[in-house]
């Protein structure tokens, strides 16, 4: 175990400079051996910064997107289509995605019972008529055509 006593005074008030400047302490165990040749553990640079009372500096952290900011609709493709799970979800016999012709996508699933449940992307999310009309052909092909 690497003891502080071990360093001289200019090498502790470089370590002061250094955690002063923003440095890790992953950064001061490389700047150790690089700059004095003093090769220590993570674990003894961590004892290190305790025993000589060095304050590290906080990285501030990525500014959260506001809540204001809608993310971008998905692009309209005209198009239904349909896809089926290769595992089905929890609780479901088979289950899948869907894509609307408006661009909005979902979760589909069938349970045990035959119930169908749709979970859209976007909360309270309606399909048109002539969408639902053209997920269910296609959902009754799929499942027919994979032996349900």
């Amino acid at each position: 175990m690497f003891s502080a006593s071990k360093l001289s005074d200019d090498q502790k008030t470089a370590l002061h400079a250094w955690a002063a400047e923003g440095a890790s302490i992953a950064d001061l165990q490389k700047r150790l051996k690089d700059d004095f040749d003093i090769a220590i553990t993570y674990m003894d640079a961590r004892f290190l910064v305790l025993d000589l009372g060095i304050v590290l500096q906080d990285t501030p952290k990525e500014e959260a997107k506001p809540a204001d900011e809608v993310p971008a609709k998905p692009e309209p493709t005209g198009v239904v289509t349909v896809t089926m799970d290769s595992l089905a979800l929890p609780d479901a016999l088979v289950s899948g995605k869907v894509s609307f012709s408006d661009g909005e996508t979902a979760i589909w699933m069938l349970d045990q019972y035959g119930r169908p449940g749709l979970d859209a992307d976007t909360p309270g999310y309606r399909p048109s008529p002539e969408d639902i009309v053209e997920f269910q052909k296609q959902l009754a092909e799929l499942v027919r055509k994979t032996g349900y």
